[in-house]
């Protein structure tokens, strides 16, 4: 079976709610946060696959199509293949919050379904995300969660950014101790 790393995209790929854009509803909107091509290229070295798993309810909510949405994945995909940095398939949940879809993170459907379309072993891959919705996820499907912020009681490590995630996930996927990590 595979090794998975599925990430938020959301806070954890890109900016949002920041000085320069409040939510990306077009590409012109999409800012890398720091370092982040390099976290996934190094992933990519370790891991069989890299996902994206977003919670996307600016379409339900009419604030975007979904055609303009998948314009901005394929942006997202095209400049990080650029430095290097594979992205092998993202999926959302298009509706609105508190709908009651199975999509809809804390829900697990969609890294669930990755899982089994991949062939992928979940209690040895992770969820990375900013939320505690997140977490929840990828704890539902059965995957480890790495939480980028402050303080997740949930998470399994919590970081500031992505690139130090990556680090500690390599490690922990080799069953390294990675001592600068802190449980929240």
């Amino acid at each position: 079976m595979k090794k998975a790393v599925f990430l938020d995209r959301d806070g954890v790929i890109n900016e949002v709610l920041t000085n320069r854009v409040k939510f990306v509803n077009k590409t012109k909107d999409f800012y890398f946060l720091p370092r982040v091509p390099e976290a996934i290229k190094k992933l990519n070295k370790y891991f069989d696959y890299i996902f994206v798993v977003t919670n996307q309810g600016g379409v339900g909510l009419g604030y975007m199509k979904e055609s303009k949405l998948q314009k901005i994945h394929e942006h997202m995909m095209k400049e990080l293949k650029k430095d290097g940095a594979i992205i092998h398939e993202v999926v959302y949940c298009p509706h609105k919050p508190k709908s009651g879809c199975d999509c809809r993170k804390p829900n697990s459907k969609l890294i669930v379904d990755l899982g089994e379309k991949y062939n992928i072993d979940l209690s040895k891959s992770y969820m990375v995300g900013d939320t505690d919705t997140d977490i929840i996820a990828g704890k539902r499907a059965g995957t480890k969660g790495v939480f980028l912020g402050e303080r997740d009681p949930l998470a399994d490590a919590i970081f500031p950014d992505l690139i130090s995630a990556a680090n500690w996930i390599i490690e922990d996927a080799q069953g390294v101790t990675y001592k600068s990590y802190k449980k929240g």
